[in-house]
């Protein structure tokens, strides 16, 4: 297991982000990586939710983690903080015990320049997921978020 983090400065205020973290409907645009769609099956946005989401490859020669083509991840938020920080946690629905356990991972926002540094990180993810792969989704989740907020 491992931890990585990713930061970006938004030129949205910290409450616009908030809100984006928090709406099922963005999540299953913004946090999706590029070459993928989203589908959010459950979304409980209160300290204690639930939430499902799955991932899917638009190129099917993608390999999910849950299925041919798809990642499925179930979680629980656990700490929300308006306009300050977002901890969840979550693990991948998969067969393959390599994928196995519950990761966390915690945003984080501050002002910053006129806006916003958010700041995403992840701790405990499996080692079969390549911390390169888990960094360049955070980022281009990040850059998907700065377009969703119009910054």
């Amino acid at each position: 297991m491992y931890s990585t983090t990713v930061s970006r400065h938004i030129a949205a205020p910290r409450d616009v982000i908030y809100r984006a973290l928090l709406d099922a409907d963005a999540i299953a645009t913004w946090r999706t990586p590029d070459g993928m769609t989203g589908h959010v099956h459950e979304f409980e946005a209160r300290e204690g939710g639930r939430f499902r989401v799955s991932l899917s490859y638009v190129d099917e020669a993608g390999a999910g983690k849950s299925g041919a083509h798809t990642d499925t991840y179930r979680g629980r938020f656990v700490t929300l903080v308006a306009g300050e920080r977002v901890v969840e946690e979550l693990a991948f629905e998969s067969d393959d015990p390599a994928l196995g356990g519950v990761m966390t991972m915690t945003t984080t926002l501050a002002d910053s320049g006129g806006g916003t540094e958010v700041t995403i990180v992840h701790e405990g993810v499996p080692d079969v997921v390549p911390p390169a792969d888990n960094e360049v989704g955070t980022r281009m989740a990040l850059d998907n978020l700065a377009r969703f907020v119009g910054a």
